[in-house]
């Protein structure tokens, strides 16, 4: 390229397209742009964090303060697991931020570094039956996890089988030539022995010379015979017998193995002789063995395939070889809800089946009356052991927050009332030390952004008035649209002006919204039950009011922000298609 073509690239950029350069290490980006860009002005500030991610609740802490009995009862129960055997299910309830996951996370990592520190074959597999909460989803994953394990071990073991014939080969060039070295070091000392011309004069020098002849014709036919038969002299290949058949238990690795090789020139033992092969041919029939078993397994996808045939899949992924598996199943009473208990009752029983592993259970619930619809077998096959979390007081609540706050910020990041006041609004909700752990994490991403040097209290209080509407956000979103039809016609109506409404005035709007955009019409009951709905999830408050003789009734207002609680309504793509609400209030009014 020459120098023109060279400054017509650096200045019009890649194939004369202008504004791009490739030369950017000189340029001076200030000259015609501002000195602080978007993100300039946010870095500019001294960050708070340290580690941000001990402050969410997957992080999994090397220490869980108060929680040692509830982890001890845990280990007491894995530890058969370590010795071989099968440990009995457990059943962990608790409320939401009690610990539960995490102290089964951290147990379940300390089975499995003490399992391989004493190469106990143990497996711990965990499933959040929130998302994964139907048979044959829980099925399908489990049994692709063990495939890819099953698949890597092979893959492990057939590169260390590859490496072991490496070796015999190696082995057997090396004994090879050590045997035509030995051969020709007893001919030299035959031809240049000085007794031999002391004792005989110039007769023996004759002799010598004779039979250094002999040796070299017949050396020449040694040696040429031994480099076009490597076969014969690689003591680890199977020999063929004079007859010409393969010798299937090579003799010629037999006859090397032993170490007749390393007798005679001191070389080190055959490499097989410390296996469980007793030939090349052996290694190599494993290796194929192996392969074949690595292609018959075939990963599940999540859906087409007929039940029974995942979990048969799934058996004898689990059943290729000998291990102690434990699923952990978070959230389990959502996998019962949505799918009822046959996925519980197939994996309790599959120990009957099974021939080399053996399956334990570990369940996960927040609600305590699970138990209650499951089938009586599934139940006492399951709930083996039970350990139940108790909740967390503001007490135990400081201790964990004092506990990561040290690693989680900067120092001198923390005014003193900070903690004290998120674990006081968490001892408020049951206890939960996720809500602890959020409150403090979000008061800490608004004093970054605020560019404060330390965290005070109004950044917590600010946090808590976040954290409520991002719930109640998420609330809103995620309710079923004969709900939402619902909450916006509480909404339209509250907008309107009207207060203390009735579940009558609720209906009027909520039949014409559904005729707006198409939907299924409930009855006034059922709309009330919606209501009630509601009012539990804190979305609304509904009061029943008496009015004397003409009975009783419901007064509903809105417990959220209106305007927040709209727009979450309106992202939804069904009711984002109502075009102008406003003369449905008018309508309910004429009425």
């Amino acid at each position: 390229m020459s120098d023109d073509e060279m400054n017509t690239t650096s200045s019009d950029g890649i194939d004369g397209q202008p504004g791009f350069s490739t030369e950017l290490s000189g340029t001076d980006l200030g000259a015609d742009e501002p000195n602080q860009g978007l993100f300039d002005d946010l870095l500019s500030g001294e960050p708070i964090f340290e580690n941000k991610e001990v402050l969410r609740p997957s992080y999994t802490p090397h220490e869980l303060p108060h929680r040692k009995d509830q982890i001890n009862k845990m280990a007491t129960i894995l530890v058969a697991a370590l010795r071989g055997e099968t440990p009995s299910n457990i059943l962990i309830y608790g409320k939401t931020g009690t610990g539960k996951t995490a102290s089964a996370k951290f147990v379940s990592k300390e089975l499995e570094s003490t399992s391989q520190k004493y190469s106990v074959p143990c497996d711990v597999e965990y499933i959040n039956c929130e998302v994964t909460d139907t048979q044959y989803r829980v099925l399908a994953q489990l049994a692709n996890k063990f495939i890819e394990t099953n698949v890597a071990g092979i893959d492990d073991r057939i590169d260390s089988l590859e490496n072991l014939l490496e070796a015999v080969d190696d082995y057997d060039v090396t004994a090879a030539n050590e045997e035509v070295d030995s051969q020709s070091v007893d001919l030299g000392s035959d031809l240049f022995d000085p007794s031999s011309d002391d004792s005989h004069g110039n007769s023996t020098h004759d002799d010598a010379s004779r039979t250094r002849n002999d040796h070299a014709s017949s050396g020449d036919d040694n040696e040429r015979q031994s480099l076009e038969s490597p076969g014969e002299t690689e003591g680890s290949s199977p020999s063929s017998t004079p007859g010409g058949s393969s010798d299937t238990s090579s003799e010629g690795a037999t006859e090397r193995s032993p170490g007749s090789n390393a007798e005679n020139s001191g070389s080190s033992p055959h490499p097989l002789e410390s296996t469980e092969f007793d030939s090349t041919a052996a290694v190599e029939d494993r290796i194929e063995e192996l392969e074949t078993d690595r292609d018959s397994f075939e990963e599940v996808p999540m859906t087409g395939w007929p039940t029974d045939r995942v979990y048969s899949v799934f058996f004898d992924a689990v059943d290729y070889r000998e291990r102690v598996v434990v699923i952990m199943l978070d959230e389990i009473d959502k996998l019962v809800e949505k799918s009822g208990d046959d996925t519980l009752y197939n994996l309790s029983r599959m120990n009957s089946e099974l021939e080399n592993s053996r399956v334990s259970i570990i369940g996960i619930s927040n609600d305590l009356k699970f138990t209650d619809f499951l089938d009586p077998r599934v139940k006492s096959s399951l709930g083996e052991e039970e350990i139940v979390f108790p909740p967390y007081d503001a007490n135990q609540l400081r201790d964990i927050l004092q506990h990561r706050s040290e690693v989680a910020f900067k120092g001198g990041a923390l005014s003193d009332d900070v903690i004290p006041l998120c674990a006081a609004f968490a001892a408020q909700e049951h206890g939960d030390a996720r809500r602890a752990l959020d409150l403090l994490r979000t008061a800490g991403e608004l004093a970054e952004r605020a560019q404060a040097e330390t965290i005070v209290e109004e950044h917590v209080r600010q946090a808590q008035d976040k954290i409520e509407l991002d719930r109640v956000v998420e609330v809103v979103r995620t309710l079923p649209t004969q709900s939402k039809l619902v909450l916006f016609s509480i909404i339209l109506l509250e907008k309107n002006g009207v207060h203390s409404i009735n579940t009558g005035e609720v209906f009027n709007i909520y039949k014409r919204l559904c005729d707006e955009i198409d939907a299924d019409v409930l009855t006034q009951r059922r709309v009330t039950d919606l209501i009630s709905e509601l009012d539990m999830l804190g979305i609304v408050n509904a009061v029943v009011v008496s009015k004397g003789r003409y009975g009783r009734t419901k007064e509903i207002s809105l417990s959220v922000p209106l305007e927040e609680t709209e727009a979450v309504l309106l992202s939804d793509s069904r009711l984002s298609d109502i075009d102008d609400v406003q003369p449905f209030v008018q309508a309910r009014f004429e009425n």
